[in-house]
């Protein structure tokens, strides 16, 4: 008796292919050759390695990573850090120079604005020449086609060449046709940030969709907020290397520290810098006892009250450190929740450990996902009081007070001291997401924000 086993094994064969990855980037490189004369590409043909006429420049280097089935990988990185190298070699548009790329499926990509287009053509005759260039037939393009026309939204635009369309126009339509293949793998490269705030929701609406549907997707944006809000994975390159990933929001506040950071210089036992004098030996200052009241500037009370977050981003170069806070609502101090509506007040106690030239204060207020309902800081509000701080020794107090017009959960309170050299921004004391407030339930709305709408019906 015999058994027909090619059932079973299709099937683990389906399995095993739903468990590889998407993608698999092992030891990914890319190097050219810098040469300072056009003749001396020439020569070096001539000298066949016997000398060297160019400079090597490593765009990426030794770069490894996966991409499961189904999941939406965020990269970022600063301004030439090998972001785009690295989905062009994805996309298989660039040679690498050593590692390997291995896709499974067919792979969508919107590398640079117009890319694919022949600019010469229609926008109907483009639609079909990705059509073609990504392995669809005509017959299956014409089943989709009237799905990208809709989703495009250019109207009589379509039989019109694409070298008349905006800017606009052309991501529209790009993003329409890579979409509404529904491939296995999409890259987006910035294209999105072309389009306006409705197109952009669709086309997130649209990556969600994708995602549901099984579509690994790649986004590659400067928006900390895209990146924390629509992937489950993120990538931080800088300088052609991979510096770290994993979660969201950890990665993006490393990707802050490139952008904005330094490191910090190493601290006392009670957080002053090395060398420097630590807080209880501040100058006393006249600040007036009700403002000071509860506030401690020796030591570091900041991660000892209530409502503090032990998985803060920390960074500056701490010649000025924010050491504690007291958050207080309708008359009570750190509260477990706030209501809606109600006035917050938050103090902070500031220490100066060098002289310091206009010192800017800044606060932010977060979601737990991530997404930021407000910020703002001293310079943009105008408040010149804090230009008269920065004094070696000094300490002093800030207080914010705002209200609390959120909707019901959980938020956290970011909280900044910085101040300009030149174009730059010098960090100081920064504190990500260090402060936990809880909004209460109120039943009267729903979203993110409490905007006091008030709805009346009149009978005619």
């Amino acid at each position: 008796m015999s058994f027909d086993l090619s059932p079973v094994l299709d099937a683990a064969n389906a399995t095993d292919q739903m468990n590889q990855s998407a993608i698999e980037i092992r030891d990914l490189g890319k190097c050219y050759n810098i040469y300072d004369r056009p003749r001396d590409r020439l020569l070096q043909m001539f000298y066949r390695g016997r000398r060297q006429l160019y400079q090597q420049f490593w765009a990426l280097r030794d770069v490894s990573f996966e991409v499961p089935r189904g999941e939406t990988i965020g990269i970022v990185g600063r301004n030439g850090s090998g972001k785009s190298t690295l989905l062009q070699m994805i996309a298989g548009t660039l040679t690498p120079t050593s590692g390997e790329v291995v896709t499974r499926g067919r792979v969508a990509a919107l590398l640079e604005l117009g890319s694919g287009f022949n600019p010469e053509f229609t926008g109907r005759e483009n639609v079909y020449l990705n059509g073609a260039l990504l392995g669809l037939t005509k017959a299956e393009v014409d089943e989709k086609f009237e799905g990208i026309i809709e989703f495009a939204d250019i109207g009589r635009f379509i039989d019109q060449s694409v070298k008349t369309y905006s800017s606009g126009m052309m991501v529209r339509l790009a993003f329409a046709v890579q979409a509404q293949i529904e491939p296995e793998i999409l890259i987006v490269d910035e294209a999105l940030a072309v389009g306006d705030a409705r197109f952009q929701a669709k086309c997130f609406d649209r990556l969600k969709q994708l995602k549901a549907n099984g579509t690994s997707i790649l986004l590659v944006t400067h928006s900390s907020e895209q990146i924390v809000t629509h992937c489950s994975h993120a990538l931080l390159l800088d300088a052609g290397q991979l510096v770290t990933q994993g979660n969201p929001r950890d990665v993006i506040n490393r990707y802050m520290d490139l952008l904005f950071g330094r490191k910090p210089a190493a601290l006392s036992a009670s957080g002053a810098q090395a060398g420097e004098p630590d807080a209880a030996a501040v100058v006393e200052s006249a600040l007036p006892v009700d403002i000071a009241e509860g506030l401690e500037f020796a030591g570091e009370a900041f991660a000892t009250r209530p409502g503090y977050n032990q998985y803060e981003y920390r960074w500056g170069d701490r010649a000025a450190e924010i050491v504690d806070f007291r958050l207080a609502s309708e008359g009570q101090d750190f509260p477990h929740s706030v209501k809606t509506g109600k006035q917050v007040t938050l103090r902070f106690a500031l220490v100066f450990y060098k002289a310091l030239s206009r010192p800017i204060l800044g606060v932010t207020i977060k979601t737990k996902e991530g997404v930021t309902v407000f910020g703002t800081n001293s310079e943009l509000l105008g408040n010149t009081s804090t230009y008269e701080l920065g004094k070696e020794g000094e300490k002093a107090v800030a207080t914010i007070q705002f209200v609390c017009n959120l909707a019901p959960g959980d938020y956290f309170l970011s909280l900044g001291l910085a101040t300009h050299a030149g174009n730059e921004v010098v960090p100081h004391d920064r504190r990500y997401d260090s402060i936990h407030v809880i909004v209460s339930p109120d039943p009267s709305f729903f979203g993110l924000a409490n905007v006091k709408m008030e709805l009346d019906v009149a009978k005619i």
